[in-house]
């Protein structure tokens, strides 16, 4: 009897042992993962403010841009790139992937230039560093919680439907309580979006994917967590930013 109970101890830490050696490389290959989403992103997000600033110093270029009907065009870029992503991935090389995203960032530059002619320098900063700090609270906690947030997640996602509805309705009243209740309450559904999206964009993660599968994922992640980024920045722009 103490023989085969020294037997199944030995097996038990035999088999919990092999389950740390297994969980290790998952663990690393998860956190290279990660990391490689937060630098897609992060270097996203620097290429388009590097674009936004510099169409932002040229009167010309501004002019062009929104001063004609290029204007709608620049506007509307942006989500054209998000659903061939989106839609075409599958389809896609990785480095097919990645230009089509670092192009999307360029996009997204360019179209968020008249935001340094409706604001001021020093209040896009401050908000700039506002919103980083938020969104990395919050995409740590998405990280790190063991609560499924799949059923928030659905509820942000039926309140972001209702808040793009509000804001096309608000283009024709233009009311300003109304614009103010869609910021809030923008914030509050992008906040909650940024730790529901970290949460997912982790679960997507196998250790079985091979290298495409996993650069592939890894851009949809940025992309996702970029728009989140930029979503959020925007509203609490619109709150604390300082007009010209």
């Amino acid at each position: 009897m103490a023989f085969e109970r020294d037997h199944q101890t030995t097996l038990r830490t035999g088999a919990q042992a092999g389950a740390r050696a297994q969980a290790g490389p998952i663990d690393m290959g998860l956190r290279a993962y990660m990391l490689r989403v937060y630098n897609y992103m992060a270097s996203g997000l620097a290429l388009t403010g590097i674009t936004a600033m510099a169409v932002a110093q040229s009167e010309s270029l501004l002019q062009l841009i929104f001063g004609t009907p290029l204007s709608w065009v620049v506007m509307l870029a942006p989500l054209a790139f998000v659903m061939v992503l989106s839609f075409g991935i599958n389809k896609m090389s990785a480095q097919t992937a990645q230009a089509v995203f670092w192009v999307f960032a360029v996009v997204m530059g360019v179209s968020m230039a008249s935001i340094f002619m409706m604001y001021t320098g020093a209040s896009i900063a401050r908000v700039f560093f506002i919103t980083a700090g938020t969104f990395a609270g919050m995409s740590l906690y998405g990280y790190t919680t063991k609560k499924d947030l799949t059923g928030l997640g659905s509820f942000l996602m039926m309140g972001l439907i209702g808040l793009i509805i509000a804001s096309v309705v608000n283009i024709f009243l233009n009311s300003p309580m109304l614009y103010w209740v869609i910021s809030i309450a923008g914030v509050g559904i992008f906040v909650g979006l940024t730790a529901y999206d970290t949460q997912k964009i982790k679960l997507m993660y196998t250790a079985d994917d091979g290298h495409e599968a996993i650069t592939k994922k890894a851009i949809m992640g940025a992309l996702t967590m970029y728009l989140d980024f930029i979503n959020l920045f925007i509203m609490l722009l619109r709150l604390f930013g300082d007009r010209r």
